[in-house]
């Protein structure tokens, strides 16, 4: 009996590592990287590297590769925008996006968030799976008080970043028609998304058209086009999808009959902040 008991006692510590080792090597379980992973999460932060460019204390290029143009420098961006790496910029999907951003890796950072819009791509930012090229200004609003210069003088740093809803109060989505449209092609900027700041899908419809809607197609960052083949009949409704949360919203008659190729149309609706 007792070398019955020892035995079983035995095969019963020999499986349990074994289990132990399999599970380890074989799946990556590791439980203080799961630990550290889920309080990362928890906090909603991850790591990425940062730096900046064009002037110290300016919206770091003339628009960028999301079309938004003189926009970047004026409210609502303000200035405070950031070019992308290709993981968050999503092929011009990203374009609009809000994240907040602060740094500890250097004794002028506050530690305290600021929050930028995605306007641009930084296409050579893949070093690091996640990367922010910050305008001058942006970089700075990670600073202690005063201390904004000698933050930029760090050049690159290490940072965290999480997604947050875009919010611009008091001001609606607005649509600035490409100059290349014409009467049976149309095409538009858009901007001021609140909530997602990003899009899944844009639909157009047409005023002798009530029920139907015609998806547009993505032209490149947050420009979309209809090329519908024939004239359109305006006024046009503009339907948008968030990218992550799936909501919609409708711009009812926003492009007036009469409409002009470089104009810019506002609409009276935003997304939720």
């Amino acid at each position: 009996m007792a070398f019955t008991s020892l035995r079983s006692t035995f095969f019963l510590l020999t499986f349990a590592a074994t289990f132990s080792v399999l599970f380890n090597s074989c799946h990556g379980f590791y439980p203080k990287l799961i630990n550290a992973s889920l309080a990362a999460s928890e906090h909603g932060w991850s790591p990425a590297g940062a730096t900046w460019y064009g002037s110290p204390t300016g919206a770091g290029s003339d628009g960028g590769s999301c079309g938004y143009g003189g926009s970047v420098a004026k409210a609502p961006f303000s200035s405070l925008v950031s070019a992308i790496s290709p993981s968050l910029y999503k092929s011009g999907k990203g374009c609009g996006a809000c994240y907040e951003v602060k740094c500890t890796s250097n004794s002028a950072c506050s530690g305290k968030p600021a929050t930028v819009v995605v306007t641009d791509e930084c296409p050579g930012c893949v070093s690091e799976s996640t990367h922010f090229d910050l305008s001058g200004t942006s970089f700075g609003a990670m600073a202690k008080s005063g201390q904004a210069e000698k933050l930029r003088d760090a050049g690159v740093l290490q940072i965290q970043y999480r997604k947050v809803e875009c919010n611009y109060p008091g001001t609606t989505i607005a649509f600035h028609v490409d100059s290349g449209s014409n009467p049976s092609y149309f095409a538009t900027l858009i901007e001021y998304e609140n909530g997602d700041g990003d899009l899944a899908s844009v639909d157009l419809k047409q005023a002798l058209d009530s029920d139907s809607w015609q998806p547009m197609q993505q032209s490149w960052g947050a420009v979309w086009k209809l090329d519908a083949g024939s004239q359109l009949q305006a006024p046009l409704s503009i339907k948008l999808t968030s990218l992550d949360s799936g909501n919609a919203i409708v711009a009812t008659s926003v492009i007036p009959a009469g409409w002009k190729p470089g104009k810019t149309y506002r609409s009276v609706v935003n997304f939720k902040a």
